[in-house]
């Protein structure tokens, strides 16, 4: 597993297909903030919850110049049946070899119901316009999560 991602540091860079298959860079995304987070699967309560969450909080946002950008090992297939579901307007990207996972240091050992595991560790960064980390979180819970960041934006 990777070192946990600190502030400061340039977050790692990444090409990967989005729900409908076109490929989303971060450096696509240079010249604006961006919330980048990590989540273990499509569809499941947690995850649909934390994105909902990332939905409704998304015009703030964008009125305050930040891109949301969710990032699961998912097939695009399945991420489009999620967008469209739940109604989800920004990016949702697909990592199936968990390299990205792995570089953000967002994939190798968590406890699940008291099990040690190897899987995605939810986590969320958010990234300056110039690509650097600003704020790293790691283990986050889904609940309450996004409204933890608009505090941590001051939104």
């Amino acid at each position: 597993m990777s070192e946990r991602l600190q502030p400061g540091e340039v977050a790692p860079e990444f090409e990967l297909p989005d729900a409908d298959g076109a490929p989303v860079s971060l450096s696509s995304l240079r010249g604006r903030r961006v919330i980048l987070y990590f989540y273990p699967a499509a569809m499941t309560p947690g995850c649909t919850k934390e994105s909902v969450d990332f939905q409704g909080s998304l015009p703030e946002l964008e009125a305050a110049g930040v891109a949301v950008v969710g990032v699961s090992p998912d097939a695009p297939a399945k991420l489009a049946k999620f967008r469209q579901k739940e109604g989800l307007t920004f990016p949702l990207l697909s990592d199936p070899d968990t390299k990205v996972l792995q570089a953000y240091a967002a994939y190798g050992e968590k406890k699940l119901y008291g099990k040690v595991v190897v899987g995605v560790i939810r986590s969320t960064f958010i990234i300056d316009a110039e690509g650097r980390i600003e704020k790293a979180y790691y283990n986050v819970k889904a609940t309450g999560h996004v409204e933890r960041l608009r505090r941590d934006l001051a939104l």
